[in-house]
């Protein structure tokens, strides 16, 4: 291929997702990048950074031509955060790990009872501020299991204890909740397309919901796993009292379980479900990026002690153009606890207490080294997006 690539004769196309614990999506392109320069300096590359709507999605989009905003929200404990989402026309992409992922835990403590998505709400709230009409909402790499009544909170809903008081932040205050009011929610919602971007397809509750799944990697105990699906299910059922059997099929419906249950926050709002890669190739225009190149260097992974909770997973559209050759998508591995980051801003919601037995905080309780995403937010220079592309050396 050298050879042919020195005549001008080829493009390459890099579009890898991050590889956790180690590099970003947007640094995998961009050492792949310069290991082909550096065999054949004057080869034409496209750099397209993707992501399947967990954490580096917001990255991923900014890479391809969206414009990155930034607002301040409520991170899982109620600190406030600097978290970014971003926008091209009327099309906004927000990433809840940006405001309620494991990587917004200080280092080395989990929160699996209290920990809330109230800020992905927030996140929401400020995508509709700017004019969105349509909002891919990426879920993954979570810090929470609140079945999303946090962020279903932030956009107007109401959760209330028996004597009429909001319940606690978390999954575990769903134990007390007495009744639920869906009314205030934010009317500019109804005229939004939402689209539920996940890679899992999970139901909210049972053997193979959010907390038996995924809550071991929150820092959740045993007991913490059957506390937390106690209390979804009970607020499942609040929920049909105030709406009626939808909250029921939402539950029980491909998406409900992803990132805690946030996704099933989202089905109530009306978003449609689809598969994270599947949605993130479309915005990112990947189909265009396609057309013309001879090799499409593509790969994903993490680093990780945990066996993999997920199934294998198809990372490409079933019908690529004919022209393009491809390496083998490898198999998804289950989203590990990231290496935390500490925040001391101001609460923004009921601030996290720690309390003695379960659903205290878990110190020291050591996350996967791996999982980050977002520790990384580097941009690439001499990278073209999407679409575009750029030969020569790097400067």
């Amino acid at each position: 291929m050298a050879n042919a690539a020195q005549r001008g004769t080829h493009r390459v196309l890099v579009a890898a997702d991050k590889f956790k614990g180690s590099l970003t999506a947007v640094q995998v392109a961009e050492r792949v990048t310069a290991g082909l320069r550096r065999v054949v300096p004057d080869l034409e590359v496209t750099a397209m950074p993707v992501a399947d709507g967990g954490d580096g999605t917001v990255d991923a989009a900014v890479a391809a031509g969206f414009e990155r905003r930034e607002t301040r929200v409520a991170g899982p404990l109620g600190d406030e955060v600097t978290a970014a989402f971003a926008v091209r026309g009327d099309t906004a992409v927000v990433e809840m790990a940006e405001a309620s992922g494991l990587q917004r835990l200080p280092k080395g403590i989990f929160a699996p009872l209290t920990s809330s998505t109230y800020g992905s709400g927030e996140l929401l709230r400020a995508a509709l501020d700017a004019g969105a009409r349509t909002i891919v909402f990426g879920v993954g790499g979570s810090a929470t299991t609140d079945g999303g009544a946090g962020m279903l909170s932030a956009l107007g809903a109401r959760f209330l204890d028996a004597e009429g008081e909001p319940v606690p932040p978390g999954g575990g205050g769903l134990a007390d909740l007495a009744s639920a009011d869906l009314t205030g929610l934010d009317p500019r919602l109804t005229s939004v397309d939402l689209i539920l971007a996940s890679d899992v397809d999970n139901p909210l509750t049972g053997p193979k919901g959010a907390p038996a799944v995924y809550g071991p990697q929150k820092g959740a105990a045993p007991d913490d796993v059957d506390a937390l699906d106690a209390a979804l299910g009970h607020y499942v059922k609040v929920l049909e009292e105030a709406i009626g059997g939808k909250a029921a099929e939402y539950a029980a419906a491909p998406g409900a379980g992803a990132a805690g249950g946030i996704g099933y926050g989202a089905l109530l709002l009306g978003a449609r479900f689809r598969p994270g890669i599947e949605v993130m190739l479309d915005v990112l225009g990947f189909a265009s990026a396609l057309e013309g190149a001879t090799l499409v260097i593509t790969g994903e992974g993490s680093w990780t002690s945990r066996p993999s909770t997920a199934r294998p997973r198809q990372a490409w559209p079933r019908r690529p153009a004919p022209r393009a050759r491809r390496s083998s998508p490898s198999a998804a591995a289950s989203p590990p606890a990231p290496v935390p980051r500490s925040r001391g801003h101001p609460p923004r919601v009921s601030p996290h207490v720690p309390r003695a037995g379960r659903g205290a905080v878990h110190r020291r309780r050591r996350a996967d080294p791996g999982a980050g995403g977002g520790e990384h937010r580097a941009g690439l220079p001499g990278l073209s997006p999407a679409r575009a592309t750029s030969k020569g050396p790097e400067p």
